[in-house]
């Protein structure tokens, strides 16, 4: 099937959803629409739109122009047989000694690597992206170099794939949360492909709000893989729930952010341990005093 992409750019939130819900009342309309900040320093946002026909391009330059947008920029999609694509360009990737690989390449792990199985789905956390890349080298570098983590929690998991790293390198049981319900699932569905049943505890929440969290603390090792604003939002409960020696690895930082980040953990008692960068991305280990 043959679908259509639309993409526009504002600077501020507020009209780029007025924009977006303008797009739904189209004819013949979209069949998405979603509103993301544009993750490069600027604050713009980016409208999006799916059609399965072809845009009416005169209505939406109109759109564009009352609203302050860019011009749209429409794009015909040809048809893909999306599990062919995925199985095609997700190779595996190799992140210290973690070996991510998805269900097609399970014959190519070598033998002295910790296999991750993770297929592409709807959560976030393949291995291929920065943050996800960072967060498993830093893992990887803090056991070597003998850290032995005994309550660890994955908070915004997305596929767990952080969680279940830190599974296969120490026997006691991870808590993986996300707010997202399909991440959990699919988080789920990971932890049971990888032999990790009970070992990794996958749980929906905000944050640290579920009481199983909230029990299980302090933690000797957090990840939190997610974006800066919640990052900074979550320093204070960072402090409260993370031991006294112990680490947070944190990403979803772009490179000129993670000054931000630092100073906002520096009054909950944490400082710099490592700082690397991956792509367009940093990823930080902290440790509380």
């Amino acid at each position: 099937m043959t679908t259509f992409t639309a993409f526009a750019v504002l600077p501020e939130r507020a009209p780029a959803e007025d924009l977006a819900e303008h797009l739904e009342s189209l004819d013949p309309g979209p069949y998405g629409v979603g509103v993301f900040e544009i993750e490069d320093g600027s604050g713009n946002f980016e409208v999006g739109a799916y059609f399965l026909e072809r845009p009416n391009e005169v209505v939406l330059e109109l759109l564009a122009a009352a609203y302050g947008s860019t011009g749209f920029t429409v794009s015909e999609l040809p048809e893909t047989d999306w599990v062919a694509h995925v199985r095609r360009e997700l190779a595996p990737v190799v992140a210290g000694r973690f070996f991510v690989h998805g269900s097609h390449d399970a014959d190519k792990v070598p033998a002295t690597s910790i296999p991750l199985l993770i297929d592409a789905a709807m959560a976030f956390g393949t291995g291929h992206h920065g943050t996800t890349l960072g967060c498993l080298s830093a893992l990887d570098r803090l056991e070597r170099d003998g850290l032995r983590a005994r309550n660890v929690a994955d908070i915004g998991c997305g596929t767990a794939v952080l969680g279940m790293a830190a599974a296969k390198l120490w026997p006691e049981t991870v808590l993986a949360s996300d707010i997202d319900p399909i991440a959990v699932e699919t988080a789920r569905a990971n932890v049971v492909g990888n032999g990790l049943e009970g070992r990794v505890v996958c749980l929906e929440a905000a944050g640290f709000a579920h009481p199983d969290l909230q029990a299980a603390a302090p933690f000797d090792l957090i990840f939190a893989n997610i974006l800066k604003a919640p990052l900074i939002s979550l320093a204070p409960d960072m402090g409260r729930f993370c031991a006294e020696s112990g680490h947070v690895i944190l990403s979803g930082i772009l490179h000129e952010q993670a000054d931000e980040v630092i100073a906002a953990y520096k009054p909950q008692g944490f400082t710099l341990a490592s700082r690397d960068e991956f792509g367009d991305w940093t990823t930080l280990v902290l440790r509380r005093n």
